[in-house]
């Protein structure tokens, strides 16, 4: 007693209840008082039960307190007229009562926390049968059960969750994650969609890769079905060796069988059939008939007294002395052809009863063979409906144990190959990392050394460069084209007067002096420079009369045009 009142004071002066006991005050503590203490440890348990006691009857606040005892299961030790006086000793608040009462509740105080919310939704409310008559009321009462039933569920499903391990923590990190990795991938894809964009023909491009990649996947669609009719083919084929194997074994067996064992065995079973027919079975139904028969006049006698067992036992004992004298009269006898009948019919009743023993254990037997047979076939049939293939048997299935092994072998290697790809792309990623950093780092001190120097910007105005060398190419490639189409048009028309008013026009003139002065430019050599470019330390730069340039390429289209209207307008 002395242990469970300092277990309960010492959880009285923990959290959430800090009464700041000790054992000699809590002992002193008056009948109202340990209520009180009661009350408050039920209402840390359940929230309704926070009131107090002192504004409630005495009667209330114990059938409020038997209730929600009730309802977290609370036995209280001994018998109904215990129970009597459990609820008196909880009404007056009495200590034998109250610290058993205490010292349970302190002790599975969260399991109880549980309960008591669970009961809140769990008890059902009995309506009464003449008021689910009314179609309203039997409706709601159906929602009621239905509602009841998926926050069972829902309860259900939610402490699975608890308990299998996720955490919110680790779950958030992971979405963090896929977010910069989604960001990551979108700039990705807007940097190949600015590359793709400068290249000619990128949507025909794109179209293009995007049935190679379709034809990519209905190849591995059609190689994973080539797989599985391979993998279908295989199990066939084993099926049909094992169907050949049995059909070989029944043939054999067929061989061997002799006409003379097969009549043996044949006469066995008839024998132990009609041993089964003619003696067995009919002593089991005899038996059962007497038993039932006994049974039947149980029940039709009436119910029987005290007296009635008396009686019945004295006769019986005077039976049984019946029976002693009977068998010491016997003994008096003493008969030698009774002594030698009685050693036979010893005999004859132990005989029977081994046979009988025996006919019971090969029917056990048989019935268990059957079972187990039974059970074979469904687990087989169960097989070939989850994989189409039978159970290995025998030399089979050890050669299939060699092949998963050599597989296994196989399987590690290549997951070893995959692990050490996989250590040298993560190595490969670093290093590119390491290479795209350094190169940023680079190109920032080449901007600050150009500051220094009083160039800024020539790196950009080189790559400028590049871009309109490029462009310039490109135009240079069309004028050659326009000039070569012009000079077959004017060689394959059929007015000589046309091509020679055409070669000596001013227009044609001024195209050819035009293109002769583009030809002679040359940005990639020292020599005699144009006046819209300078060479700075080996590097073309760009001069304002850059515009003149590209006026000049523009005029000269423009001429071209000019003289096909002018003199060979049926062309266009």
């Amino acid at each position: 007693m002395s242990d469970q009142i300092k277990f309960i004071v010492d959880n009285l002066n923990n959290e959430p209840f800090k009464k700041n006991y000790n054992l000699i005050t809590f002992d002193s503590l008056g009948p109202m008082q340990l209520l009180q203490v009661l009350n408050d440890v039920l209402s840390e348990i359940d929230s309704k039960q926070d009131v107090d006691i002192r504004e409630e009857m005495p009667e209330q606040t114990a059938k409020r307190m038997l209730s929600l005892l009730g309802i977290l299961k609370y036995k209280p030790p001994g018998n109904a007229t215990d129970m009597s006086t459990f609820r008196q000793g909880l009404v007056i608040g009495s200590k034998p009562v109250i610290y058993p009462v205490l010292h349970w509740l302190l002790q599975r105080s969260n399991e109880l926390k549980k309960r008591a919310y669970l009961a809140r939704f769990l008890i059902k409310l009995e309506v009464p049968s003449e008021f689910l008559q009314d179609e309203t009321v039997a409706d709601t009462n159906k929602q009621y059960e239905e509602l009841m039933e998926a926050f069972k569920a829902l309860h259900k499903e939610c402490e699975q969750l608890k308990t299998s391990g996720f955490s919110t923590a680790e779950i958030r990190r992971d979405i963090s994650a896929m977010e910069e990795e989604k960001d990551q991938l979108i700039k990705r894809v807007e940097r190949l969609k600015k590359r793709v964009e400068t290249v000619q023909n990128h949507q025909r491009m794109l179209k293009i890769a995007r049935q190679l990649r379709v034809e990519k996947e209905r190849e591995e669609f059609l190689a994973q079905q080539k797989q599985e009719q391979k993998n279908q083919l295989f199990h066939a084929l084993q099926r049909l060796q094992r169907v050949q194997n049995q059909l070989k074994s029944m043939r054999h067996a067929a061989a061997d069988a002799k006409p003379e064992s097969l009549m043996k065995r044949l006469e066995e079973e008839i024998k132990f059939n009609s041993y089964m027919v003619t003696e067995k079975f009919p002593k089991e139904l005899e038996n059962k008939k007497k038993e039932l028969h006994f049974l039947q006049k149980v029940v039709s006698e009436p119910a029987m007294g005290h007296s009635d067992l008396l009686k019945l036992e004295s006769k019986v004992s005077e039976v049984n002395t019946e029976i002693n004298q009977l068998i010491e009269k016997k003994m008096m006898r003493n008969e030698p052809i009774e002594g030698k009948l009685s050693l036979y019919r010893q005999q004859a009743s132990i005989i029977s009863r081994k046979k009988e023993a025996k006919a019971e254990e090969l029917q056990e037997a048989k019935e268990k063979l059957a079972n187990l047979e039974r059970e074979v076939s469904v687990k087989t049939h169960q097989t070939r409906e989850f994989d189409g293939t039978e159970v290995l048997k025998g030399e089979e299935f050890k050669r299939y144990v060699s092949k998963l092994r050599s597989k296994n072998t196989v399987f590690k290697k290549k997951h070893q190959i995959i692990a050490e790809f996989k250590a040298e792309f993560s190595l490969l990623q670093r290093t590119e990392e390491l290479l795209k950093q350094r190169q940023e780092a680079i190109q920032h001190q080449l901007q600050t050394i150009e500051e220094k120097k009083g160039v800024s910007g020539y790196s950009y105005t080189q790559e400028e460069l590049e871009r309109v060398s490029a462009l310039k190419s490109e135009v240079d490639e069309m004028k050659g084209r326009t000039l070569d189409d012009m000079s077959e048009m004017v060689k394959k028309t059929k007015f000589p007067g046309i091509r020679k008013e055409v070669c000596s026009s001013p227009s044609y003139k001024r195209t050819t002096t035009t293109a002769s002065e583009m030809s002679s430019i040359d940005l990639n050599s020292e020599g005699t420079v144009p006046p819209y470019v300078s060479w700075i330390h080996g590097t073309v730069l760009l001069k304002p009369a850059l515009p003149i340039l590209l006026f000049k390429i523009v005029s000269l289209a423009s001429i071209g045009f000019t003289l096909i209207r002018e003199h060979c307008p049926f062309i266009l």
